[in-house]
């Protein structure tokens, strides 16, 4: 045992499991290893489920075959739909037929990737669900226990969406207004089965353990085969793995005296993790996990021997300086109150609500009683959305930025006394100036945006000139009332916006609006009413029901709007607006916008037909066009051969939903713009220009 003891705590070994794991990470990351039994040929298996959800008509399963696959499958009516639930749950055996997908990367820059969202989890493929077919009812204990689990929390039935999210770990069923007003007020981490969890259900078993047990290493023996099954309930996320194997580690340092300090059995937990799957480092949930405990207990002496609410304070604020350039890395958002809001909330949750959680579960007529509560909860973080001028956003830096801020958080709770103040003073400064980076951009930008079958396009003008958004998309949904999200997803506040805080944009000096389709300013009242806009432009003609509804929201808003300009003078540049006759039809009425910088000219042609085309050429000397935003999505209708021989595009980019029901582009458009190089949203994903020292740089979201 002394021997094992020596091994375990030499720091020769420790760096040596550590060096390798990194180094086996990086090379994952670098290479792209996959690890995948399947492949593209593979269109009929059989695997176990492990997770079923259902969201709408989808249903999505997680089964357990050769490897682990995310597999879809889309009810076609109602009656279909409550069948499926009928029948297939958690631990069946089932026969799938269809076929295997790459899982999608991020469309939008900087935004959710989830391909790497998938990889986190070990998961290579997924598999759209032609046929499915149920083999064998669940036989396995464990899952039998868990869907037991899962069936008593939803027979309790009022607030099962916070049942699900404390004992399972499974936020999904809270309220999606409710669970993004958490994380902007910066308390969502208390959703997420963690360290803060696993503590308090340790206290509690241990208490009533050893009521019937006097041997301490008998509790810890049950306590870790209780928190292996728990970690088998939750679904293995990493923020519960580390949790749990972090405090399993340390029982057995305690049974054994192996004399491993905390520090080293987290650096144990996180190279183990990493070993096991490199690509866990794409989790957030991992970053966090990590980092925070880092920080916490390399600088535990900073809130012991304090109060209960001075070290509370004191813990809030160190897990929040850790926590921040992960949050910015990735929601580009951070609540500057979020340390006040927790002193609030983390008592609430930790000693009441989580607690009574397992209360209700053991005894069901608790349950106003949670409500109440929960109510308390939800009436204080509403409390707490009123204070969104605390609300800071800052742009997305590269990541060695990032790494920078960590060694200047360090160093703030390493140093003492002149030195901490010096090293205070660069940290403010670093952040003064990320939050202003925005303005140093010197580049010229145009981002067309994927927004689906759909226009939205941003101009933003070097050292912030200026921000101007033309169109929003805003695809109709045809969804019947039963297959509706809980939370509508918005193409405004979900993709436009935090596309905007990435790039250091805090205000559009312009929205200008082509024309009244749905498809171009479906979310325009959600983008006025979520993000400021200075000034608002109409095309020509007249102003159909959509554009009525947004007036009446600008007059709210005392958001001055025009319509039916000639020019656009902002910053050193100028938008001129080529297409003011009424036509009489919204399509022909479009803005059509001409612009150029640094010799590049551009040409924005809305959903203009060609009949506005032949217009434009006998009025405008339009030769040799850089960039052609093609018009109506690559309909036939537009792009006539005589408007495209006459402009001699040398890019055309065209903004087109996947798999879209109008079958755009059109192939006799393609075939029209064989000349110029051809980028779409469909296929490429957003699509990016810049202009830096007259040179043009053009990167596509999907490679």
């Amino acid at each position: 045992m002394k021997s094992l003891r020596v091994i375990l705590c030499s720091n020769w070994l420790f760096y040596f499991i550590g060096g390798v794991s990194i180094a086996w990470c990086l090379c994952c990351l670098f290479f792209s290893f996959s690890f995948t039994k399947l492949s593209f040929d593979d269109e009929k298996f059989t695997g176990i489920v492990d997770r079923v959800k259902f969201d709408g008509n989808q249903m999505t399963l997680e089964v357990l075959s050769k490897e682990r696959v995310v597999a879809f499958y889309y009810a076609r009516t109602e009656d279909e739909l409550e069948k499926l639930k009928e029948t297939y749950q958690l631990g069946d055996r089932v026969q799938l037929l269809g076929h295997l997908e790459v899982p999608s990367h991020n469309r939008v820059f900087y935004l959710f990737n989830y391909h790497h969202y998938l990889l986190s989890k070990k998961v290579f493929w997924v598999f759209q669900i032609e046929q499915i077919k149920k083999l064998q009812d669940r036989r396995s204990v464990l899952y039998e226990m868990k869907y037991w689990f899962q069936r008593r929390i939803s027979q309790i039935g009022d607030k099962t969406g916070y049942l699900e999210a404390f004992i399972l770990g499974n936020n999904s069923m809270v309220d999606g207004n409710m669970m993004e007003a958490y994380r902007q007020n910066g308390v969502s981490h208390l959703f997420a089965v963690s360290g803060m969890h696993v503590s308090l259900l340790c206290m509690v078993f241990l208490w009533l353990l050893r009521r019937f047990f006097y041997s301490e290493n008998v509790c810890s023996v049950i306590l870790i085969l209780f928190f292996l099954f728990y970690l088998f309930l939750t679904g293995f996320s990493p923020s519960i793995m580390r949790a749990v194997f972090l405090f399993i580690l340390l029982r057995i340092n305690k049974i054994f005296d192996l004399g491993i300090t905390p520090m080293k059995a987290l650096g144990y937990v996180f190279f183990g993790m990493l070993f096991w799957n490199p690509y866990v480092v794409y989790s957030v949930g991992f970053q966090f996990s990590f980092i925070v405990s880092f920080f916490l207990i390399r600088f535990q002496k900073w809130f012991c021997n304090c109060s209960y609410f001075q070290g509370l304070f004191r813990v809030s604020a160190l897990s929040f300086l850790a926590g921040c350039p992960i949050l910015l890395y990735h929601f580009f958002t951070v609540n500057g109150m979020s340390v006040l809001f927790n002193l609030l909330m983390v008592p609430l949750v930790s000693f009441v609500v989580f607690p009574f959680c397992f209360v209700v579960f053991l005894f069901p007529f608790f349950v106003p009683v949670l409500s109440f509560l929960i109510g308390i909860l939800e009436g204080i973080n509403r409390i707490c959305m009123e204070f969104d001028f605390f609300l800071f956003s800052f742009p997305r830096l590269c990541l060695v930025f990032y790494v920078v801020y960590y060694v200047f958080i360090y160093l703030l709770f390493y140093l003492h006394g002149k030195k901490r103040k010096c090293v205070l003073f660069v940290f403010i400064i670093l952040v003064i100036g990320h939050y202003f980076s925005g303005y140093f951009r010197s580049d010229f930008m145009m981002t067309m945006v994927d927004v689906g079958q759909g226009d939205a396009i941003l101009v933003s003008l070097p050292y912030q000139g200026g921000n101007i958004l033309i169109d929003t998309g805003g695809v109709v949904s045809f969804q019947k009332e039963w297959q509706k999200k809980k939370r509508i997803y918005s193409i405004a506040e979900d993709t436009l916006i935090p596309y905007f805080y990435s790039m250091g944009i805090r205000k559009l000096d312009y929205f200008i609006i082509s024309h009244g389709d749905y498809d171009h300013m479906g979310e325009a009242i959600h983008l006025v009413s979520n993000f400021k806009v200075e000034k608002v432009i109409f095309n020509c003609g007249e102003l159909n029901d959509l554009e009525q509804d947004l007036i009446q929201v600008l007059d709210k808003k005392k958001i001055p709007y025009y319509s039916c300009i000639k020019e656009l003078n902002i910053d050193d540049s100028k938008l001129y607006f080529l297409n003011y006759v009424d036509y009489g039809n919204e399509n022909d009425n479009s803005s059509v916008i001409y612009t150029k910088f640094n010799h590049y000219k551009f040409l924005f042609m809305g959903d203009a037909g060609s009949g506005v085309e032949e217009n434009l050429i006998k009025q405008y000397n339009l030769q040799d066009i850089d960039v052609l935003k093609v018009g109506h999505h690559g309909s036939k209708m537009s792009s006539s051969k005589k408007f495209i021989d006459e402009i001699n595009p040398r890019y055309s980019i065209i903004s087109v939903g996947k798999n879209n029901r109008y079958r755009h582009p059109n192939d006799s458009v393609l075939d029209r713009l064989i000349n110029s190089k051809i980028y779409r949203t469909d296929l490429d994903g957003s699509i990016m220009f810049r202009i830096k020292n007259n040179e043009v740089q053009i990167k596509t979201c999907v490679p």
